[in-house]
């Protein structure tokens, strides 16, 4: 298989203007994954290598699993004008909202997508309507959250609970920071600021926040950090 070398940017590049003109040209990379170390990855990569994909990242994880790491080294590794292509939908997202939300970041990185079961390919024009119509579904599926989650906040004020910074997160405000946490464009710290609670306590009850899962830029925590009470430099509740 052909192999390819370059220097892995530590941020992820976003272009301005429309980035689908950015889309095609590029190098295709491939993405393999299978569930168990029990599975083979053969099917996959003789399709991968088939669609001439110049790079193939292989991981051996449960698609529920939120710490994928060959998924990020996939996504830190394309640059705008690549193609990411995978045997089907079902090897990319651990579940809709999570293959939303994938797709919709490449599409504002100019990257292109392409699923061989599905005859998924945004390079074409048939195919770019589709990434439309999957970053719309992105955004929505966000707004549904947030509305939701102040929605329960100011029935709970109604209610006469006492908001703020609780020393622990309730099981509602748990899985609403799980579902954020699955949207690009959301961090720790929006987060926190949106439920209430410090970005400590963000990192303490969701076990889905590692540093090495946070978006460019973010902040890294150590337990060294949370227990001196800083991150970044910043003081934090504990």
């Amino acid at each position: 298989m052909p192999s390819t070398s370059r220097e892995v940017a530590p941020v992820p590049l976003e272009l301005d203007g429309d980035p689908l003109d950015a889309i095609g040209g590029g190098d295709l990379v491939g993405y393999a994954r299978v569930s168990t170390g029990e599975q083979i990855l053969d099917r996959q990569l003789d399709a991968l290598r088939a669609a001439r994909c110049m790079r193939v990242f292989m991981e051996k994880q449960s698609g529920k699993d939120a710490d994928r790491p060959e998924l990020r080294a996939c996504m830190d590794y394309l640059r705008p004008g690549d193609t990411l292509v995978v045997l089907e939908l079902a090897r990319l997202g651990r579940n809709l909202q999570d293959l939303l939300s994938l797709v919709a970041g490449l599409r504002r990185r100019g990257v292109g997508f392409r699923s061989l079961h599905e005859a998924l390919d945004t390079t074409t024009p048939g195919g770019r309507l589709v990434f439309h119509v999957f970053a719309a579904l992105a955004e929505f599926i966000r707004e549904l959250i947030v509305q939701g989650t102040h929605e329960g906040l100011a029935a709970a004020r109604a209610r006469g609970v006492r908001l703020g910074r609780p020393p622990a997160m309730t099981p509602e405000q748990i899985r609403h920071a799980r579902a954020l946490l699955a949207q690009p464009d959301e961090t720790v710290s929006s987060i926190a600021r949106l439920l209430g609670v410090s970005r400590a306590t963000i990192y303490k009850y969701v076990s889905e926040v590692r540093g090495d899962d946070l978006p460019a830029g973010s902040a890294t925590v150590t337990a060294a950090a949370l227990s001196a009470g800083r991150v970044d430099g910043e003081v934090v509740d504990r």
